[in-house]
């Protein structure tokens, strides 16, 4: 019973099991349209400047059972791999470059996988244009053949570019480079090439044309940039010739020579013309026209021009024949001619070439001796040269000139008929100089003129040099400097002058001498220019450190010239510091340092450098002191005079300090002074003056003359207060009262209410400051040694003088008052007499002055109303 129940729960699981696999569904791609992103990559459509490896789909899809899906992309045969999918995420990314011109559209297999269903689709990818191609000219290269009178205007050829681009990116429009300076026009969309408007072709002026011919594209988007693709190329036009040009004559213009030894039937000269036309010629035929006289004939085919009777036959010396060149077609007709005019002459025979004479005959060479630089425009009369020319007439004329250094002589004559005596004249004299040139060499050069075989001869001249003292002296340096160490001994060589003269001789000799301020301590030797110093000579840097004077070289003629000697004296350590005294005493204040100085006499550094340095000390760990300055000061942890007393049982507290001052020279020095320390406590109370006080205890005279300056200063302060006083008291005479002008009257009682002015200047508090307070005058001496200072107090400015008393004068009607401001008040006058201390009598002198002031006032004005 219990395997019958196991079989049949077997059965019946595999009932289920059977059942549920018939029941799988396959899964499916998402069609979400043609231009979405994800889906079964229908209708995709992408550009061909995609960039490789961009995600450029994502397949999406789902199971009806909701089981997991896969992607995978198929291929057919032969066909190129354009994309890779992921087959988890169904990414689907390009792996291969897109050219839509090879491929516009790609097949691509699509499938989905739930494992045990697999979908495939074929879908068909667009490949969209981008403006990637170039355009690009067919059929070329391009050579024309245009004749040469093609009217202006008319169409010669027609260039045709492609672009594969579709659009905007494929249209193309032509243009030329360079357009001004082009004989052709095109038009910008078939192509067509023309001759430029008003222009012609000339065949004999330009044979072939380049024209530079611009394809250039719409323009489109390329990788998201806006891109224009252009190409270029050449056409070249070859112009036909035409027969349209007259011959022309080569060679113009045409002269020929009949000689006295020619014969009968010989000939003169050839004449050549070409048809203008030269990619076509035409024969050309010549003939005489006139001017021959029956004495010259032509070849009608080689233009060669003979003369058919003996020169002593010829009447006439020149002759003018007028020559014809004339085209034949080969039809035998003449179709355009041109005229040349040849001029004949009837010459003697030149067989003589030009010849120089000297005293004595014919002549080749000719020589002089003298001194260099002769007068500019002297005549070398040394010189005896003729020349001469046996033919006659235009054979016999010639040219003379010289050939060598130029611009230092001048022939004359320059042109010579026949005969001429030859005269060399100077030209430049600085040139005709012994030092370069010993000796001078000329060819003397006589050619002929006018003869065709230019029939020439020369001379040789030759001009020795004699020196003259001509050159001065010269340094090799406008100036020299030197250096000499102080120690240096008597006699030592400090520098070497030179200087040379080209003269030769004895007017080359230099002679060397110095002079000058600076010169006292040196010689110099007169041959060899070196300068030493003087034997008993002793130079001193910290004396003197420079010298400079002058060199003079001077040859046998007195001609001279000068150099200044620059020499500086080398520091040597020499000098030892010193100090001013061995044995020093100074008083040091507990937080304040001492100094100690020592001068080094040596001129430079590091001689004159001084180090410090304590040697001994007593109590030793005490002091420190500041290698450069030389500033002594305690040991940072000594701030009052108990720890000195823990220190030393030495109660007066004053130590002995050894100090070293040593130089940096080599070898060094060095010296010692013994420094007496006084160490007090500062009991002064920190301010200014205390510590003025305490800073100029050790020197009195320098707090004397602050005090005396002090002391002329509030002397001077005093005087510009009295002065200021005087005038305001002066001016305050004329103040305008409220309504009209009261008289001043004349007394010099006139400034009582007017001293608040000055009380800003009140010259009793200017001496406060040099007061020292109260505390400073209760200083204990528990030495009683009387040596505490305490600055005097300085004189108190003087005050200035009181108010006078203004007493009332009733007996006098016609007595006036002082004059006050119209602003002035009771109440600002009892605040100024309050301010100064004065008596309630004279306040009530101040009433009984204002009442009379205004009873005056009042008894003046009743006229006037």
């Amino acid at each position: 019973m219990k395997h019958v129940r196991h079989f049949t729960l077997s059965l019946f699981l595999s009932l289920v099991h059977v059942c549920l696999v018939q029941a799988n569904y396959a899964p499916y791609f998402f069609d979400n349209g043609a231009r979405s992103t994800n889906g079964n990559m229908a209708l995709l459509s992408l550009s061909e400047d995609t960039p490789v490896g961009t995600h450029v789909y994502t397949l999406n899809g789902t199971d009806p059972e909701g089981d997991p899906v896969t992607y995978g992309l198929a291929y057919e045969a032969g066909s190129r791999r354009y994309f890779s999918v992921d087959k988890n995420l169904g990414n689907v990314t390009l792996i291969e470059e897109l050219d839509r011109e090879k491929e516009d559209e790609i097949e691509v297999i699509v499938s989905i996988s739930d494992g045990l269903s697999t979908v495939s689709e074929k879908v068909r990818i667009l490949v969209m244009d981008a403006n990637d191609e170039s355009p690009e000219f067919i059929n070329t290269p391009y050579i024309v053949q245009v004749p040469e009178n093609s009217p202006s205007g008319s169409s010669i050829f027609k260039i045709e570019a492609v672009d594969k681009d579709t659009g905007s990116g494929g249209s193309i429009t032509y243009f030329l480079q360079n357009i001004h300076a082009n004989k052709f026009t095109i038009d910008r969309h078939s192509g067509v090439l023309r001759i430029k408007t008003g222009v012609t072709l000339d065949y004999e002026k330009s044979r072939t044309h380049f024209v530079i011919v611009v394809a250039k594209d719409g323009g489109g988007k390329l990788r998201g940039d806006n891109k224009v693709f252009s190409a270029t190329t050449t056409v070249t036009v070859n112009v036909e010739d035409v027969q349209d040009t007259p011959p022309m004559f080569i060679g113009t213009p045409y002269y020929g020579y009949v000689y006295e030894d020619t014969l009968a039937g010989s000939e003169v000269l050839t004449v050549v013309a070409l048809d203008g036309d030269r990619g076509k010629p035409n024969s050309i035929h010549y003939c005489i026209v006139n001017g021959s006289e029956g004495s010259f004939e032509i070849s009608n085919t080689t233009g060669a021009i003979s003369v058919i009777k003996s020169p002593n036959q010829l009447k006439k010396e020149v002759y003018e024949l007028k020559v014809q060149a004339s085209e034949v077609s080969q039809e035998g007709e003449v179709s355009a001619y041109a005229f040349a005019m040849v001029t004949i002459r009837v010459v003697d025979l030149n067989n003589h070439p030009p010849t120089f004479y000297g005293e004595n005959g014919p002549q080749n060479r000719f020589e002089l001796t003298m001194y260099e630089h002769p007068p500019e425009g002297e005549i070398l009369r040394g010189l005896k040269i003729t020349v001469n020319d046996s033919d006659q007439g235009a054979n016999a004329k010639f040219n003379l000139r010289l050939v060598g250094p130029g611009g230092i002589f001048r022939v004359v004559p320059q042109t010579v008929l026949n005969e001429a005596q030859v005269t060399i004249i100077v030209e430049n004299s600085a040139a005709i100089d012994y030092e370069k040139f010993k000796v001078l060499t000329f060819k003397l050069l006589a050619i002929e003129v006018n003869t065709p075989e230019k029939f020439s001869s020369t001379a040789d001249v030759v001009i020795r040099l004699l020196d003259t003292n001509d050159n001065v002296p010269k340094f090799s340096s406008d100036y020299y400097i030197a250096r000499i160490p102080e120690n240096s001994p008597g006699g030592s060589n400090v520098v070497a002058v030179t200087a040379t003269d080209p003269d030769s001789g004895l007017w080359g000799e230099v002679k060397y001498s110095i002079y000058g301020t600076g010169a006292d301590l040196f010689l110099i030797h007169p041959s060899t220019g070196i300068i030493y110093t003087q034997p008993w000579a002793v130079l001193d840097a910290e004396v003197n450190s420079k010298y400079n004077f002058y060199v003079k070289a001077e040859d046998t003629d007195g001609k001279y010239s000068l150099a200044e000697v620059f020499i500086t004296v080398l520091d040597v350590n020499d000098h030892s510091p010193e100090f001013n005294e061995n044995i020093q005493e100074k008083t040091m204040i507990i937080g304040s340092p001492v100094k100690i100085e020592a001068i080094d006499q040596d001129a430079e550094e590091p001689n004159n450098i001084v180090d410090y340095s304590i040697m001994q000390a007593d109590p030793a760990n005490v002091f420190d002191i500041d290698q450069s300055t030389g500033e002594i000061k305690l040991k940072s942890y000594i701030r009052s005079l108990d720890i000195i007393h823990n220190i030393t049982k030495n109660k007066d507290c004053i130590w002995s300090v050894v100090v070293q001052a040593k130089d940096r020279g080599s070898p060094s020095f060095s010296t010692t002074a013994v420094l007496k320390i006084d160490i007090t406590e500062e009991t002064l109370h920190k301010g200014p003056m205390a510590a003025f006080l305490m800073q100029t205890k050790d020197n009195p005279m320098k707090a004397l003359g602050v005090l005396a300056g002090v002391m002329g200063i509030m002397v001077l302060i005093t005087i510009m207060i009295s002065t200021a006083m005087f005038w305001r008291n002066k001016r305050s005479n004329k103040i305008m009262p409220v309504r009209r002008i009261i008289k001043k009257r004349q007394t010099p009682q006139s400034r009582t209410v007017r001293m608040e002015w000055l009380k800003f200047k009140r010259p009793s508090n200017a001496a406060e400051k040099f007061v020292v307070e109260d505390d400073a005058k209760s200083l204990h001496n528990e030495n009683s040694n009387n040596n505490i200072q305490v600055a005097p107090v300085p004189p108190t400015a003087p005050l200035p003088p009181p108010p006078p008393t203004l007493a009332p004068r009733g007996d006098s009607p016609g007595c006036r008052v002082p004059t006050v401001s119209g602003s002035l008040t009771p109440k600002f006058i009892n605040k100024q007499l309050k301010k100064r201390g004065h008596s309630s009598t004279h306040n009530a002198l101040v009433s009984e002055l204002k009442m009379k002031f205004e009873k005056r006032n009042a008894a003046i004005g009743e006229p006037h109303i």
